[in-house]
């Protein structure tokens, strides 16, 4: 079989234009690991995509492509492939949109397809699909054109976050503790922005549940510890995993019934969640591999890149055992996790 690996940010997706920091630093990290994981298994002819901004050093007997300013040249490898696996942010629906590039060309795809992304990166509407399902979610409203952030605001209580109808992780997501910083956050933001939530900011521990999916039913991989930092902009510097706390047994119990709210989800999935002190609160659902799929890798005795195939295909595996601690960077560093034990942490 041969799969195309496409990470938009550093593949090739901004070619010509400048790239975000943070994405390319995350998604070069993503893409030599998974790249590296599918040349382990010797089972698979791999194909990955580049910008000569982000080069990158592949296994031995893994293609790598430059991707030129233009869709053709990708359209051309997703035609060679049998599969192909995105990694691209929902921001503006760029996952979507290369997700339904793949099925018009007749691929499969390593992931969820395009009707489910949609389901997943639409912050409008995943509150009510959440709570149809007995899933805690941040208070949120749509901000519409016409204004109302202000009274929103006051209805929901200080503080509050605002972020892009569709985005991915920390990009474009602020934090207003007061009427004027949440001017000044709405000011930054709906120059760029087609669509915006407002939600209450939930005090607790950040954490993510990364989970295999087959479309219908998941088995949870490992809860992760998050490195988010609240100031005025929230940024993302990794975390460490398998997170030891009491509260992950309801961490694993929401991310689950997130899933099961929205169908079609299938592979590497993760889901974004605040711990407080009785309940874990689900942020959002990620129908991609995240970053912390940097940290499971390190962890889990199986390989991961090939138990998600499985699940895309239909044969979702058992857990994985988990064999260490570590700490990961967003840019993919790797250490051992040393810090004592603590069940009760937050």
């Amino acid at each position: 079989m041969r799969i195309l690996v496409h990470e938009f940010a550093s593949g090739g997706g901004f070619a010509g234009r400048a790239v975000p920091r943070a994405l390319a630093r995350e998604g070069a990290a993503m893409r030599a690991a998974l790249v590296a994981d599918l040349a382990a298994t010797g089972r698979y002819e791999v194909v990955t995509t580049v910008d000569p901004r982000f080069p990158i050093v592949p296994p031995p007997r893994v293609e790598v492509v430059t991707l030129p300013r233009g869709a053709t040249a990708l359209d051309g490898l997703i035609a060679s492939a049998d599969a192909v696996w995105l990694i691209a942010p929902e921001t503006g629906g760029c996952l979507e949109r290369l997700a339904r590039r793949v099925e018009r060309a007749g691929r499969a795809l390593v992931g969820p397809g395009a009707a489910a992304i949609r389901l997943a990166s639409d912050k409008t509407r995943l509150p009510g699909r959440l709570a149809s399902h007995g899933v805690r979610h941040p208070d949120t409203r749509v901000l519409r054109r016409g204004g109302g952030a202000l009274r929103a605001a006051r209805d929901v209580g200080y503080p509050v976050v605002v972020k892009p109808g569709r985005g991915a992780g920390c990009d474009g997501v602020r934090l207003a503790r007061s009427a004027d910083e949440l001017r000044t956050a709405l000011a930054a933001s709906r120059p760029h922005e087609t669509s915006l939530v407002l939600q209450s900011y939930v005090e607790g521990a950040a954490a993510s549940v990364s989970l295999l999916a087959d479309g219908r039913a998941t088995v949870p991989l490992t809860v992760n510890a998050q490195y988010v930092r609240a100031g005025r902009r929230l940024s993302y510097g990794g975390g460490r995993t398998p997170l030891d706390d009491r509260r992950a047994p309801l961490a694993i119990d929401a991310a689950q019934r997130a899933c099961e709210a929205l169908p079609g989800l299938r592979g590497y999935i993760g889901v974004d969640v605040v711990l407080t002190e009785r309940d874990a609160v689900v942020i959002e659902v990620n129908p991609r591999l995240t970053t912390s799929y940097l940290g499971v890798r390190a962890v889990v005795e199986e390989n991961v890149a090939e138990l998600a195939l499985a699940a895309c295909f239909g044969r979702l595996p058992a857990a994985p055992r988990v064999r260490r601690r570590v700490r990961f960077s967003a840019a993919g560093e790797i250490r051992p996790d040393e810090r004592p034990e603590t069940r009760d942490s937050s």
